[in-house]
């Protein structure tokens, strides 16, 4: 019983930790579409480096949805402050981490915990998978570049300040920059953690 509560406490300060330093862990509104490649990249990467970690201490499928679940509870947690502070209730978006965090314990479920099937099929679920989760989610915003304009963050650098967009000047495919890039590191990154893991 000690040790299952010791393992949970690990689990939500490294999971917090990985993704944190990872980049953007979370959307704001002023920042959330050029954030997007650099979002899916960091953010598909440390979900399976941390969850195929998890996985391989423990042996346990579902560890990869638990490990999101604390992710996003933490996210609502720092929406909630933002909220306090008198910003609009979409001032963030929470990201969606735990679908594909589900894909990748089905993935260790269905091949019969094989590590090397979760970090290639899985990980390459992650990658793709995460970043359109995330732009649809972002898609239901309610007009984020009035509200990047209305309450600019405080902290904000200079070099951050949205800037009024020009047309045809975003990416052509965000989506398929971020699922691309995020499905093709996501594999050796895991497959890295998991050497580690057997050192």
């Amino acid at each position: 019983r000690t040790t299952h509560y010791l393992f949970i406490v690990v689990v939500a300060v490294n999971s917090t930790l990985l993704t944190i330093n990872a980049g953007d862990y979370i959307f704001y509104t002023d920042w959330a579409w050029t954030s997007f490649v650099v979002f899916s990249i960091s953010q598909s990467t440390m979900l399976v480096v941390g969850a195929i970690y998890y996985m391989l201490f423990t042996g346990v499928p579902g560890t990869a949805t638990y490990y999101a679940t604390i992710m996003t509870i933490y996210t609502w947690v720092a929406k909630g402050a933002w909220f306090a502070l008198g910003y609009p209730y979409d001032f963030i978006v929470v990201p969606v981490w735990i679908p594909s965090a589900m894909l990748l314990d089905l993935t260790y479920w269905a091949t019969r915990r094989n590590k090397h099937a979760a970090i290639i099929i899985g990980g390459t679920l992650v990658g793709l998978s995460l970043p359109i989760f995330n732009m649809i989610n972002l898609l239901l915003i309610r007009d984020p570049l009035e509200m990047a304009f209305k309450y600019p963050r405080p902290t904000l650098p200079p070099y951050m300040t949205p800037i009024e967009p020009q047309v045809g000047k975003f990416y052509n495919s965000p989506v398929a920059l971020g699922s691309g890039a995020g499905a093709v590191l996501s594999v050796p990154i895991a497959a890295l953690g998991a050497k580690l893991n057997t050192w």
